[in-house]
């Protein structure tokens, strides 16, 4: 939001967490698949994202932390175990 000529200018943007959109930024088929999950849900945990794509749970660690740290897509939300769970950014 920015002030201006006395009042205030807000600026929407579009949804951008589109399938397509989400390919475009590098996420693979069980990233693009959480995300929009998230989306709709407004979030997952760990084992949610492991009967998703039925992965292992190292595998669903590496590829949420890597929707967090890399693609500042998601957030985490507490510390440990099954108290965490990963919110859209």
């Amino acid at each position: 939001m920015i002030e201006r000529d006395g009042g205030f200018l807000v600026t929407l943007f579009k949804n951008n967490l589109t399938e397509e959109q989400l390919k475009k930024l590098g996420l693979n088929e069980r990233q693009v698949k959480a995300a929009l999950y998230v989306k709709e849900n407004g979030k997952i945990t760990n084992s949610e994202y492991q009967v998703l794509n039925n992965i292992s749970r190292r595998t669903a660690t590496d590829e949420l932390t890597e929707l967090v740290d890399t693609f500042m897509i998601l957030k985490k939300k507490g510390t440990a175990g099954s108290s965490v769970v990963y919110e859209l950014e």
